[in-house]
């Protein structure tokens, strides 16, 4: 009886190891094969990074995007500035939407479930991005165009082609529109 306990809980520990296993590969692998790159955090010392090298003022307005979970636009409301977040998976949409309903900032952080590919950035005077390396030069065309004029973008961990940041600190790029 003693050896028929043992091996069910045998069984169950590898059944749960399995399901384990399925779940991480469902919903953290999966969704990259539809709703574009794999989500990789922003570390929280790397998030106040951005936020100090993008010298925020009160009362402007943030775009990050490819917004994960949420947690730069949080940063970017917390600083003062109306921040939206842009993401294209709707699993991080919905950790997100639940993150800035947990901070208390629903007023002034919004996270939308859409391609920032579509949106027009002339409205935003800063931007985040931690993006890959071979969407930085056509973001580096759309920003160049669309953002007025003493914009900020602040990039972490992938340069632009050919537009020359201002500062770098730790891998952290910041671009400033002159234009």
């Amino acid at each position: 009886m003693n050896l028929l306990i043992f091996f069910l809980i045998l069984l169950l520990l590898l059944l749960l190891l399995v399901c384990s296993f399925v779940f991480s590969v469902f919903f953290l692998i999966f969704p990259t094969l539809f709703w574009g790159a794999i989500y990789v955090p922003t570390k929280p010392e790397v998030v106040k990074k951005m936020i100090n090298l993008a010298d925020i003022k009160p009362g402007g307005k943030a775009i990050d995007l490819g917004s994960g979970d949420g947690r730069l636009v949080i940063a970017l409301a917390k600083a003062g500035v109306e921040a939206h977040g842009y993401e294209i998976n709707p699993f991080l949409v919905r950790l997100a939407q639940k993150n800035i309903r947990k901070a208390g900032i629903s007023d002034r952080a919004f996270i939308h479930l859409k391609s920032f590919w579509k949106e027009d950035f002339s409205k935003f005077n800063i931007v985040t991005v931690y993006g890959m390396s071979y969407i930085m030069g056509k973001l580096e065309l759309k920003l160049k165009k669309e953002l007025k004029a003493d914009a900020k973008v602040v990039s972490n961990s992938f340069a632009f082609p050919n537009w020359q940041h201002s500062k770098k600190e730790e891998g952290i790029y910041l671009y400033e529109n002159k234009d």
